[in-house]
């Protein structure tokens, strides 16, 4: 059990890491949060400092769910202390734990007063490490549809919602053999769930009309 803790508290501090109000201080002095949406994130980054700087956060974002799945979950040894029921070896069970307590970290980060963004980037670390298919064909949703509706809140929802139902249909329509489907759906599901819950503010101005546009083309001078 202690060593387990150890990947547990380890995992939430990486995740926890506030790069989007880290790198806005560094360039210019302010708070991300101050601004925008006033969400810690890619996006609203982009909008204080530039596309360059928000897809900057972005990529520095997924790469904590990334660390926590492959490298932190590694440190850990001994015998899982719990029974297993799960189809998963005891490794792939941490290396689950470590990603959702990453997540947690970015939404609530411990040096940011518990106030971090949405979870999208680092859940998309997360997800690239564990089902790697379905979360590229998640990003082919993302792209789509802000493309089609130039929101970026509907196109994430929308792609941590595809995830699951792109599972589902592999699975059970294609006929496709996914290892442990059956226990990584629900772990799916609730990661939707929760990226949906932190973009409930973004919901409620996409139903009232109030949500901000990005603009996908160069403003002629």
């Amino acid at each position: 059990m202690p060593n387990l803790l150890f990947i547990i508290i380890l995992s939430y501090l990486v995740g926890s890491i506030p790069v989007s109000i880290i790198l806005t201080k560094l360039v210019k002095g302010v708070d991300v949060r101050d601004f925008g949406s006033g969400n810690a994130g890619g996006t609203n980054v982009s909008r204080v400092l530039g596309k360059k700087y928000g897809i900057l956060t972005i990529i520095l974002d997924a790469m904590k769910g990334v660390i926590a799945v492959v490298f932190i979950s590694r440190l850990y040894f001994g015998n899982f202390p719990f029974p297993n029921t799960t189809p998963f070896d005891d490794f792939t069970l941490i290396q689950i734990i470590a990603g959702i307590t990453a997540v947690i970290g970015h939404i609530w980060t411990i040096f940011a007063g518990f106030k971090g963004g949405k979870g999208i980037a680092t859940g998309l670390g997360v997800l690239v490490s564990i089902v790697t298919l379905d979360l590229l064909l998640a990003l082919g949703v993302f792209f789509v549809v802000m493309y089609i509706s130039k929101y970026i809140s509907l196109a994430s929802i929308s792609a941590a919602v595809s995830v699951p139902i792109i599972m589902v249909v592999r699975e059970n329509i294609f006929g496709v053999n996914i290892p442990s489907y059956h226990t990584l759906l629900p772990f799916v599901i609730g990661l939707a769930l929760l990226i949906i819950y932190t973009h409930r503010a973004n919901l409620e101005r996409l139903l009232s009309g109030n949500e901000n546009k990005i603009s996908l083309s160069k403003k002629k001078k």
